[in-house]
């Protein structure tokens, strides 16, 4: 048995000889809050509507809760999605939003409604009509109108986009709670990674339609911390070095850079010893890396906003 809810192999989708989503290989495992990072026309929505089950793939498969290829159509009530602009009925209020989405699925359980409106926090919005909702509240009924059918995964596509910081927060604090409190898979998309870093647990980043990587928060959050940085023609060469000075928590980070993640006060000595055993450093710092300038390195570039 996987230890993944959802995978995808070699999914694709193509749009004449344009490919908005190119062979992408997700693994997300249940219970994860899942942080899918992509400037703006990435592939992120694209990738989310094919796992929602509102495209179908080019080319590649799913898997869903153990169950891929024409089987996923068994499980698909378990996945709920927020994509684009929730569709609200302007003039009711959150309570018969919901009311009409559960006319419409067959749930008449009582109480059911207010329950979704109380993990989403709009609980006590009484009366009072979508059309007078702020942004954050309307997407926080997007996120409850997800809800219905008791979803296992759910998927927001920039659920965040275009709020202000209390909005934000309001949606960020819901997604916790649904994490928390009723034990959901949610996959988030959005372009604003310092956001995402606040709550994810484990994030996928794509790029022109191609996943570049897939990390834990932990290696993430270690990628940017602080750091002894050198650079050398050659690291494997200081390895030796390293280990007899007794390091251990360092990463060869590509060609010509390692990161020494201790111990950052001995940098002049490690350099010292370095160039004893006739290692040639070409540069030693100490440095550390935003979260946003570490995605943008990926990326190549600023992002679109």
């Amino acid at each position: 048995m996987s230890e993944f809810l959802l995978e995808t192999h070699g999914l694709t989708k193509q749009y004449g000889h344009h490919k908005a989503v190119d062979s992408v290989n997700l693994h997300v495992k249940k219970g994860a809050i899942y942080g899918f990072i992509g400037r703006n026309g990435a592939g992120k929505t694209t990738c989310l509507r094919m796992i929602a089950g509102l495209a179908r793939p080019t080319a590649g498969e799913i898997s869903l809760f153990g169950y891929s290829g024409k089987e996923i159509l068994q499980v698909r009530s378990r996945v709920g999605c927020l994509i684009e602009t929730p569709g609200l009925y302007r003039n009711m209020t959150a309570y018969e939003n919901l009311k009409v989405k559960c006319l419409m699925t067959g749930i008449k359980k009582k109480g059911y409604i207010e329950d979704i409106l109380e993990s989403v926090g709009l609980a006590d919005t009484g009366n009072k009509r979508v059309k007078n909702f702020s942004l954050g509240m309307k997407q926080r009924l997007g996120v409850a109108l997800a809800l219905v059918g008791e979803p296992d995964l759910i998927v927001l596509d920039e659920p965040i986009n275009g709020l202000d910081p209390q909005g934000i927060a309001e949606v960020r604090d819901t997604i916790q709670r649904l994490c928390d409190e009723k034990n959901m898979t949610i996959i988030i998309s959005s372009h604003i990674l310092e956001e995402l870093a606040k709550i994810a647990t484990d994030y996928g980043i794509i790029h022109n339609g191609s996943l570049i990587q897939e990390l834990t928060r932990e290696e993430l959050m270690r990628r940017c911390s602080e750091r002894i940085e050198i650079t050398l023609d050659n690291p494997e060469s200081a390895l030796p070095v390293l280990d007899n000075m007794g390091f251990v928590n360092y990463q060869v980070a590509d060609k010509n850079h390692i990161y020494v993640f201790e111990r950052l006060d001995e940098s002049a000595a490690l350099n010292m010893e370095l160039a004893k055993h006739g290692v040639l450093v070409k540069g030693i710092s100490i440095t550390s890396e935003e979260l946003e300038s570490y995605f943008l390195n990926l990326t190549g570039g600023a992002a679109d906003a």
